[in-house]
């Protein structure tokens, strides 16, 4: 199964700011998690298998964490002209289905995606109360098919860190997946290998 590597963004980066529409229409903004202890930013969609193996225990993990000061925040940021069932109707399906207690935001213009230079679902960013980016990479050691438990291991442990007033350790494995689903002529420059990446 083709893989596509997070961009490892630049420990300590500042939180790009945000303002976008979830599945209902209603805007949520990055000014809406001001004052919190830390904040998760999760860029994922419905379609692709590497977000639905660990969907499950990714909202086990979501509402476990927002007891502890975490807050959560997803993107779904795919052309819905490729794939139509990841947009609003999708979302909204996958948030019902998935569990998730969290805002679930569309980046209709990807502007968004390329401000965190994503490039994979699921791509996940951890920041601290300062809104420094403290981590970014896999949720855990598991993959489709590699039969490694799923647990969230990496994702908690830098968590428990960030909550704690502590940094990650700096050694983080990046997250893997589908390549974002860039709008012909919108790809980053960052995307360099679409033939290697794409994975439907």
């Amino acid at each position: 199964m083709p893989e596509t590597p997070s961009t490892m963004l630049e420990l300590g980066t500042a939180l790009p700011s945000f303002s976008l529409p979830d599945f209902n229409g209603k805007t949520v903004s990055d000014a809406d998690f001001k004052g919190s202890r830390a904040l998760l930013v999760a860029f994922i969609c419905k379609h692709c298998p590497f977000v639905k193996h660990i969907r499950s225990e990714f909202a086990r993990f979501a509402k476990e964490y927002e007891t502890k000061g975490l807050k959560v925040v997803a993107i779904m940021s795919n052309s819905i002209e490729e794939f139509p069932e990841d947009g609003p109707e999708g979302m909204k399906q996958e948030a019902a289905e998935a569990g998730y207690n969290f805002p679930y935001l569309f980046d209709k213009d990807q502007k968004v995606a390329k401000a965190f230079k994503a490039a994979c679902t699921p791509d996940l960013f951890v920041f601290d109360s300062n809104r420094r980016l403290a981590y970014r990479g896999q949720f855990d050691g598991s993959r489709p098919k590699n039969n490694v438990p799923i647990t969230g291991a990496d994702l908690r442990a830098a968590a428990d860190a960030v909550l704690a007033g502590n940094a990650p350790s700096e050694n983080q494995r990046p997250s893997v997946g589908c390549n974002i689903k860039w709008y012909p002529g919108n790809e980053p420059e960052y995307f360099t290998t679409p033939a290697a990446s794409v994975n439907r």
